[in-house]
């Protein structure tokens, strides 16, 4: 468990500085954090770093603890990009009183899926249960993800309006038994409405949620032209500082685990 633990550190970490270059960093950034919090008593916590760049695409820097191990946990960043009323869903969404708020009942509140974070492939909302390409936590319920997306993937005015949007996580184990079945809430009505059969709904409510920290927090950086290569290098720097951030998050969070294992 540990080589695969520092595996993840190393290839988020690696991942996170290969997104960075002087002319990203010279050029306008927007970068925004967020915090995701557990539902349905879950106990799954996340952060989460989106940064634009210059040309169009969104990186993506994830990390959580607490998942279902060694399942896929589908993601989405969702919300409307016209509207500001949407936000992630109080427990007094559960509808039908059995203690979970499904991914139906909170619809209203939490907008449509803008983004599916997925790790390879298409990433529109038909992929909102791809769960053959979605993030797996691994045995201790540590998750991991990194990627960038290209600019023809991300929703025209998505990361001009990342700070009005959130981010959502899905998958628990109600059951206690390490897996999705449908002994814990039986088969997902979301699915079953998308054409996918005998899905079971712990795979699709709701885990973790979360907006942007603080609310409404925009970071942005800026090289007009002709400031130079030190300049550039200087904000690249600012990146790499980035990336190593994300690297230090999850050492943090792995570092005790194996002092638990010792």
């Amino acid at each position: 468990m540990l080589a695969r633990m520092l595996l993840a550190l190393l290839g988020i970490t690696v991942a996170s500085l290969l997104l960075v270059s002087p002319q990203a960093a010279a050029a306008n950034v927007k970068v925004v954090h967020f915090d995701l919090h557990p539902m349905n008593g879950s106990g799954a916590r996340a952060t989460a770093t989106l940064s634009s760049n210059p040309d169009g695409s969104l990186s993506v820097a994830l990390t959580g603890d607490g998942f279902t191990p060694n399942a896929p946990h589908a993601q989405h960043i969702q919300g409307s990009i016209k509207s500001r009323r949407f936000f992630c869903p109080p427990a007094s969404a559960d509808q039908d009183g059995d203690g979970q708020v499904a991914t139906e009942e909170a619809a209203s509140q939490s907008g449509e899926i803008l983004l599916s974070l997925t790790t390879e492939g298409d990433t529109g909302p038909d992929s909102a249960l791809a769960l053959s390409r979605m993030p797996v936590a691994d045995d201790s319920g540590f998750l991991g993800y990194s990627r960038r997306i290209p600019a023809q993937r991300v929703p025209d005015g998505l990361i001009e309006n990342l700070e009005n949007l959130h981010i959502v996580q899905r998958g628990l184990d109600v059951n206690g038994n390490d897996k999705y079945d449908m002994g814990g809430l039986g088969e997902s009505a979301l699915a079953a409405s998308l054409g996918s059969q005998d899905v079971p709904e712990e795979a699709t409510n709701p885990a973790a949620c979360g907006r942007v920290t603080p609310v409404g927090s925009v970071q942005t950086g800026s090289g007009a032209p002709g400031d130079g290569v030190a300049s550039s290098w200087l904000l690249a720097l600012g990146g790499v500082a980035f990336a190593a951030a994300v690297g230090l998050l999850v050492l943090g969070r792995l570092v005790p685990r194996v002092l638990r294992g010792v």
